[in-house]
């Protein structure tokens, strides 16, 4: 028997491995398994080379638990006596507490750094045994024993069949591992792709009411997972079943990219688009890294570029290593080339569906908007490519690319300023009326109701030459698109548009966060008689709160309205001749007296021009202050008789409800006594 220690630097690395690497200590099992998996093809390899003679027979690795052990068996090399000492025994680094210090919560670093792969056992067990024997002829089985600390003892045994049995005993506050449960889970988690078979007991099938175990290995690996084949030998339903297996509650993906490439670095795998509408974030990490068929991680970000991880599927590459860390992924130049290739294969095939299946694109295109927009949004290079593909789709359900509707709409919607415009709507049925009266002069209207649309309306107007993006409704139709100067025409005098806008806005019913201006303008007889519009930059500036850090002063900010009476239809009309009628006998009086007053403080102002305050006498400056108060109270006084008025006129209360019903801005109380007033105008 020798005994020994192992050659470590520092004093001990088992407490290390224990508290450091606590977090992931579920990745033992996959450390051990891997290993057995090299140790096995590795003999394969030896055998194909003739260095091998013997019958590699069944190669199957087998995991099996104890009362309290897990045990990994595998039919591989083996190793002797020398080559456990030099394998095993002689951690031998320097500098190693400066480096445990550093990456001590990162598990991955730090076995990926000293292959400790095996060492990461003791993460669960309180003893380790390898019991071993090498394929060489005439070797003899050894068994090597560790209880945690530096000392170890080997010696021989008796082994009949060549390979390697690892028996951890597990730790008392790691009983969890001994469930049959848990080291299936982290099975199909690590190992369910390997390219050696791997055992968990036996098959299990119902016999007489209860499962009870047949002889048959529980084989819990796809040696030959679907990436490792060629594309010519796979059809459709085999990426599809792929892609079932893998994400069992999904909808069918939408298609899917098959990478293979050996040269700058070596990378197979497929990646699939799924069905995806809404929520960005509780898509993302569902994309598989492998190293040689060897579960890594579900969390590519930095090998992946940000908007392909929202893709599905596998990647495998053993120029990522198994023990992969952050620190790594930021610096490895092979990393970056695989994300720039992987844009790459993804627009290319994006392109290539475009160009030969324009119709099978546009099927789908609600579902890919969401990657192609965020991809355009977040990486410029990605931009570049999608530009010829991407799409905008108008309110009639057709789809252009971007050079296709600047040639459909330039003609017709360019501004006085040379500047296009491009009307959009985000939601075709409250947006209706709206868009109808775009139609009806001629517009296209885009329908940009995705849930990145309001930052793609601004990345476009970036990208696009002389390009404004106007929502149909922030104007009325006449002002979405200034083609010559306006010329100021008014239908109505100042002193009527002054009563309309105080009979409307007396009758205008409170909302919380909502204010509203109103104005009066000629809109034409058939055009409706009111119109809510919205400015384009403030609401803009509200939407983009919403997504973008930074911005939540607008989000803040109430929304801003315009009610926009039409001057020209006969209702709005009727009103003003009604209120005349109406308030003619007690509005002239204050009127009158309302223009004597200001008469009177035009007169004084007029004789104040050029004087300094001082030289000002003390009376008229008193007598201009009363006289302001004057003007203000019977500017209030005739308010309350307009008011009052308005209160009364079911027509003005009626028109504003019908605005709002049409925005969607009615509710409550207010659409309650809409819809009673409306059945009072019906009888």
């Amino acid at each position: 028997m020798q005994k020994g220690n192992i050659g470590v630097t520092t004093e001990n690395i088992f407490p290390v491995i224990k508290k450091f690497l606590y977090s992931d200590h579920e990745i033992f099992l996959r450390e051990l398994v891997s290993n057995a998996v090299d140790a096995t093809q590795k003999l394969k390899t030896l055998a194909s080379m003739g260095d091998f003679k013997g019958e590699l027979g069944n190669l199957t690795i087998h995991v099996s638990l104890g009362k309290d052990t897990i045990t990994v068996s595998d039919s591989g090399l083996g190793l002797t006596a020398e080559e456990i000492d030099k394998y095993i025994n002689q951690i031998a680094f320097s500098g190693a507490n400066d480096f445990l210090e550093k990456y001590k919560n990162d598990a991955n670093a730090i076995i990926g750094h000293f292959g400790l792969g095996f060492y990461s056992a003791f993460m669960v067990a309180k003893k380790v045994e390898i019991i071993t024997k090498s394929y060489q002829e005439g070797a003899q089985a050894v068994k090597w024993t560790c209880d945690g600390s530096p000392e170890f003892t080997i010696e021989e045994t008796d082994k009949a069949q060549r390979g390697t049995d690892i028996v951890l005993y597990v730790d008392d506050d790691c009983k969890e591992f001994l469930e049959e449960a848990r080291i299936s889970a982290l099975l199909k988690k690590y190992c369910r792709f390997l390219p050696v078979p791997v055992a968990f007991g036996k098959k299990k099938e119902w016999k007489d009411g209860k499962q009870v175990e047949t002889a048959e290995d529980n084989v819990i690996n796809d040696t030959t997972p679907l990436w490792t084949r060629k594309p010519s030998e796979l059809k459709d339903e085999d990426y599809k079943k792929f892609y079932s297996e893998l994400y069992p509650m999904a909808d069918e993906p939408l298609f899917w990219i098959h990478l293979n490439v050996d040269y700058p670095f070596h990378l197979t795998g497929i990646l699939y688009f799924p069905k995806v509408k809404s929520n960005i974030e509780l898509n993302k990490n569902k994309i598989q890294l492998y190293c040689n068929q060897v579960y890594v991680t579900d969390s590519v970000e930095g090998i992946v570029p940000d908007f392909l991880t929202l893709l599905h599927g596998v990647l495998d590459s053993p120029d990522i290593p198994l023990n992969v860390s952050r620190s790594y992924l930021q610096s490895d130049s092979n990393v970056k080339k695989i994300s720039t290739y992987i844009t790459k294969k993804v627009s290319d095939r994006l392109q290539s569906i475009f160009k030969n299946d324009r119709k099978q694109f546009e099927e789908k295109w609600n579902d890919l908007k969401i990657f192609i927009d965020y991809g355009m949004l977040t990486q410029e290079d990605f931009y570049e490519r999608a530009k010829d593909f991407a799409l905008l789709t108008d309110t009639d359900s057709k789809y252009y690319t971007f050079d296709e509707y600047k040639t459909l709409v330039k003609d017709n919607q360019t501004d006085k300023d040379g500047t296009l415009i491009y009307l959009y709507a985000n939601n075709k049925e409250e947006q209706y009326s709206y868009i109808d009266a775009a139609k009806n002069k001629g517009y296209n209207v885009l329908l940009m109701d995705g849930q990145l649309d309001i930052a793609v309306v601004s990345m476009l107007e970036q990208k696009l030459e002389k390009t404004r993006f106007t929502r149909v409704d922030s104007d009325v139709v006449d002002n979405l698109i200034v083609k010559e100067e306006l010329k100021g025409e008014e239908s109505l005098d100042a002193s009527h548009e002054e009563v309309l806008s105080i009979l409307f806005k007396s009758q205008m019913p409170h909302m919380e966060k909502a204010e509203f201006h109103v104005s009066a303008r000629p809109l034409g007889e058939g055009t409706a008689p009111v119109l809510i519009t919205q400015s384009e930059y403030m609401r803009r500036m509200k939407e983009m709160a919403n997504i973008q850090a930074g911005m939540s002063f607008y989000g803040d900010m109430p929304d801003m309205y315009s009610l926009v009476l039409n001057a020209d239809h006969k209702l709005i009309k009727g009103v003003l001749e009604d209120e005349d009628k109406a308030c003619a006998s007690s509005l002239t009086p204050v009127q009158t007296e309302m223009e004597q007053v200001d008469s009177r403080r035009k007169d004084l102002r007029k004789q104040h021009e050029g004087k300094k305050e001082e030289e000002i006498p003390t009376a008229e400056k008193d007598e201009l202050e009363a006289l302001d108060k004057k003007w203000n109270d019977l500017k209030q006084q005739r308010e309350n008789i307009l008011s009052g008025y308005a209160a009364q006129n079911k027509v003005v209360r009626q028109l504003i409800d019908l605005a709002l019903l049409q925005n969607g801005m009615l509710k409550g109380e207010a659409l309650n006594n809409f819809v009673k007033r409306s059945v009072e105008l019906i009888k």
